[in-house]
């Protein structure tokens, strides 16, 4: 048997995401997402959909509040067009103790 024990407490109990009003992550030339990247794979290889493919302006919209700072953004992009960091000082995903 592993550590993995079974209980009805939901683990989002304790995760809590403090939205900061600036961004940690941006796009370096957004223009090249719509001119050279053909698979646009920041659209599914991040686990909580940042980023999105807007079929009507052509782009790839970021929605930074859903980041789970997984750090995966920056490399997976194959042209290395994401600016990631970590948000500032009290933001972004934030551990209650039970």
């Amino acid at each position: 048997m592993g550590n993995f024990i079974k209980t009805d407490e939901n683990p989002l109990d304790i995760v809590e995401i403090k939205i900061d009003g600036t961004s940690h992550i941006s796009l370096r030339n957004p223009r090249l997402c719509s001119q050279q990247c053909e698979n646009k794979p920041c659209t599914y290889f991040c686990p909580t959909r940042v980023f999105y493919w807007d079929g009507k302006t052509e782009s790839i919209s970021v929605i930074y509040a859903r980041c789970v700072e997984c750090g995966a953004c920056p490399h997976g992009c194959p042209h290395g067009n994401i600016d990631w960091h970590f948000p500032a000082g009290g933001y972004g995903v934030v551990y209650r103790h039970g």
